[in-house]
């Protein structure tokens, strides 16, 4: 019983951030998921076992370069001009970091600052440009809001239909629980979400959020067996204890990890 209170209530504070972080303005959006980011950063360098502050420095640099645009009124063509600077930098300081690395591990680390950089710090720097997808790059917090919504529909009932109805396995080997019943259940509420979005968040039109809704549907599942495949290969059940009862911020954040570029290239597409 107390184990499912602080579970409840951690959960709580938790998301009650997360939607003022959201919705009271885009700096306090940006800012938090900069924290974010560097949270799950951490985590997932402890899970692989690196040992650098490399990943700190270029995610910074990639985050803040990525959101100039964003913060500052800077004419929309001047944004590649950035980007590009901050991807020099940052394959830069990717080959340089090898200069700290033991001389038989030089490959390994390079790698893996590499794996953090597209696993954590892309996905991150693209999430936080979903709300600026529009015509005037005006902050529309109901784009990303929905999201996140369409994000714990999916999460919940794919778990209450596989906890009751489950019975055939998705992926066993890397996610014993997940069933394919359970992922075909988060996939129907998402829809059925996606509709009543639809007349709540009218910035994007019905046929958007049933785009998003199935891009949630199956890049959040992939993004949740990706980070499971990580877990398993470091011998951990949760990325961190940060949030009590929930594990770490990287346990709460994988599916929308793996699917924010795929939302991102869509919103790109249609505007």
């Amino acid at each position: 019983m107390k184990q499912l209170l602080v579970r409840s209530l951690s959960g709580f504070v938790f998301v009650s951030v997360l939607i003022f972080s959201i919705l009271y303005s885009k700096i306090t959006f940006i800012a938090m998921f900069f924290i974010l980011m560097l949270f799950c950063l951490f985590e997932f360098k402890k899970m692989i076992k690196l040992k650098s502050i490399f990943p700190y420095l270029i995610g910074t640099l990639l985050f803040v370069f990525a959101n100039i645009l964003n913060v500052e009124d800077v004419p929309a063509f001047k944004i590649f001009e950035y980007v590009g600077v901050a991807l020099f930098l940052t394959i830069f300081i990717s080959f340089a970091s090898i200069l700290f690395a033991k001389k038989e591990e030089v490959v390994e680390h390079l790698g893996k600052i590499f794996l953090t950089i597209i696993y954590i710090v892309v996905p991150f720097s693209l999430m936080v440009q979903i709300p600026f997808l529009n015509s005037n790059f005006d902050y529309i917090n109901s784009t990303i809001l929905g999201v996140f919504i369409l994000i714990w529909v999916d999460d919940s009932f794919a778990y209450l239909v596989g906890k009751n109805f489950g019975k055939h396995k998705l992926l066993e080997r890397i996610s014993p629980n997940k069933t394919i019943e359970g992922f075909i259940g988060g996939m129907v509420f998402t829809f059925i979400a996606s509709y009543f979005l639809a007349q709540q968040f009218t910035t994007l039109s019905l046929t958007q959020w049933i785009v998003i809704a199935g891009i949630v549907s199956i890049f959040g599942v992939l993004g949740d067996l990706i980070e499971s495949m990580f877990k398993r290969q470091a011998g951990v059940k949760d990325s961190s204890n940060f949030i009590p009862g929930h594990g770490g911020f990287l346990d709460r954040f994988d599916s929308v990890i793996f699917a924010a570029p795929f939302i991102f290239i869509y919103l790109q597409i249609v505007h």
